[in-house]
């Protein structure tokens, strides 16, 4: 069986083409993450589930929570015949469940069109704002991307950091040189 990013991709690539078509890359990319956030937690999936409901009443049990939590104008509230569509089409083919995976391919493809970059620098201490500057200007340099930097905090790393940006990963890290440092003893 295909995993979940196999099946996402094509929906993701249809919902930007929608997207760019309509001029609309904000308000789907927020749709989307939208709709990521309520499936997290599994519960609407497994009302879902239910076999007694038809795809009528999946479709309005979605298009409420999305205009509930999103507001009204959202994108798959209901009120955008494309959206509407794009909600129908993922619960005829039982594809609601790879929703966060759509919306994480979306981003990609939204990330690539705008020439930006998310980055993730996870490190054993937290980064000033001048140590922030620095890192996301090298990047910006090496990418050839405007970079969004995001910061976490992982103290095992015990010194150095981790950069991640799309399938780019440096890892200068203590913990990582230590580990190559112990296995060149072993050997």
């Amino acid at each position: 069986m295909a995993d979940n990013n196999t099946i996402a991709r094509p929906y993701a690539r249809a919902a930007f083409e929608l997207a760019s078509e309509a001029k609309d890359l904000a308000a789907w990319s927020e749709a989307l993450n939208l709709a990521q956030d309520v499936l997290a937690d599994g519960q609407a999936e497994k009302f879902l589930g239910i076999p007694s409901l038809n795809n009528e009443q999946k479709l309005a049990f979605l298009t409420d929570v999305f205009g509930k939590v999103g507001g009204e104008n959202s994108i798959l509230a209901g009120g955008n015949e494309h959206g509407t569509n794009f909600l129908k089409l993922l619960l005829e083919y039982g594809r609601v469940a790879v929703l966060p995976e759509i919306a994480e391919h979306f981003e990609a493809l939204k990330a690539e069109i705008e020439n930006t970059v998310d980055v993730t620098v996870t490190s054993a201490a937290p980064l000033s704002a001048e140590q922030q500057k620095s890192v996301a200007a090298a990047l910006k340099e090496r990418l050839g991307r405007d970079v969004t930097l995001s910061t976490e905090i992982d103290e095992n790393l015990i010194g150095g950091a981790v950069i991640r940006a799309g399938d780019v990963v440096i890892d200068g890290s203590l913990r990582t040189r230590l580990e190559g440092l112990s296995n060149a003893l072993i050997a």
